[in-house]
C-alpha cells in the first residue's frame, strides 16, 4: 500500500489545548500547524471534535499517539489501532507519530512511557509493530525518541543504531525530540551534541521542544525529568540551534502539556523557535 509521507510545513507548531481554541482562530501568528493527541480524538463526537474539524480546515494538522505500546511484547490491541484508523482517515493529518515505548502488558495500561532494552528481538517487535500501524493507517509513520532515566544491561546495540535499523527495516520516518536527548544524555551522562551528530538527520520529519523539571537522583547526581510543563530550557535552544545547524529547517512544535500557561506564552516560545529557524536556509 502506498504510504503517504510527513506534509508539515517547515514551521512552527504548538500542541492545542481547547482552552486557546479561540485564541489561535483570532491572531495564531507565527504558528503554522498544531499537533493534537490521537487518544483525545478517538471518541465519536462531541465539542472537542467539532473543534478539531474547524481547526484542520484552516491549519495542517500533526497527531501524536502516546498509547499505542509500540515496543510492548504482545500484539497491538486491534481495536485502539482501530480508532486511530479513523481518526487518520477522516481527519487526513499532515503528519502521523508515536512513541518508542510501551505502556501496555498483557490486560494492564501504565500511565508512563517505558523504555526498552535494544536488543535484536525488541528490534523485531518494535519493527512488526510499526510495519502493522503503516499498513493499517496506509501511511508513513515517525518514531519519537525517548527520554531516558536507565540503561538496560541487556542492550546489545546503542539507540542511534536502533532508530537507524527501524527506519531501514520499516520506512518509518523519526521525531526528533531535541529536549529528550538532553535529558537523557544529563542522566545518563553522554554527550548531547554528539547523539545529534550521529542521529539520521536525513529520517527526521518533526522535531519536538518542550520543557523539563530538575531533580537529584539519590547519590546526589542531577536527574532531569521530562514534564511538558515549563518553558524550553537555554541549553536544550542551544542543542536546537546546533541540530537545525546539522540536520536543516524541520517542522518543530512547542510541546506544553502539563500547567498549561496563557496563549501569549506559547507564542513567545514559538518566536524563539522561529527565531532559530529563519537565519538557516531550508
Amino acid at each position: 500500500m502506498m504510504r503517504r509521507i510527513n506534509s508539515l510545513p517547515k514551521g512552527v507548531g504548538v500542541g492545542y489545548k481547547p482552552q486557546h481554541f479561540s485564541d489561535i482562530l483570532n491572531d495564531p501568528a507565527p504558528v503554522t500547524w498544531l499537533e493534537i493527541h490521537a487518544e483525545n480524538y478517538m471518541g465519536a463526537g462531541g465539542r472537542p471534535l467539532a473543534q478539531l474539524r474547524a481547526l484542520s480546515d484552516k491549519f495542517p494538522i500533526s497527531v501524536h499517539g502516546v498509547g499505542l505500546s509500540i515496543g510492548s511484547e504482545g500484539r497491538l490491541d486491534p481495536d485502539h489501532l482501530a480508532r486511530l484508523k479513523h481518526l487518520n482517515t477522516w481527519l487526513e493529518p499532515a503528519s502521523f507519530s508515536e512513541h518508542l515505548a510501551w505502556s501496555t502488558h498483557d490486560m494492564g495500561f501504565y500511565n508512563d512511557l517505558l523504555p526498552l532494552p535494544y536488543t535484536e528481538t525488541t528490534l523485531k517487535t518494535v519493527c512488526d509493530h510499526i510495519d502493522e500501524v503503516q499498513d493499517s493507517l496506509g501511511r508513513q509513520m515517525l518514531l519519537e525518541n525517548p527520554s531516558s532515566y536507565l540503561a538496560f544491561s541487556e542492550s546489545s546495540m546503542d539507540e542511534i543504531s536502533f532508530l537507524r535499523e527501524v527506519t531501514t527495516r520499516t520506512g518509518c520516518g523519526l521525531l526528533l525530540d531535541v529536549n529528550n536527548v538532553f535529558v537523557s544524555a544529563t542522566n545518563l551522562q553522554m554527550d548531547a551534541r554528539a547523539y545529534i551528530d550521529a542521529f539520521p538527520l536525513d529520517k527526521v520529519g518533526e522535531i519536538h521542544l518542550g520543557g523539563h523539571d530538575e531533580d537529584e537522583d539519590d547519590h546526589g547526581a542531577p536527574l532531569l525529568i521530562d514534564s511538558h510543563g515549563r518553558e524550553v530550557a537555554d541549553p536544550v535552544w542551544t542543542l536546537y540551534a546546533h541540530t537545525i545547524e546539522k540536520g536543516g529547517v524541520k517542522p518543530t512544535l512547542i510541546e506544553w502539556d502539563t500547567d498549561v500557561p496563557d496563549w501569549s506564552v506559547l507564542v513567545d516560545e514559538a518566536k524563539r523557535a522561529v527565531a532559530h529557524l529563519s537565519p538557516v536556509p531550508a
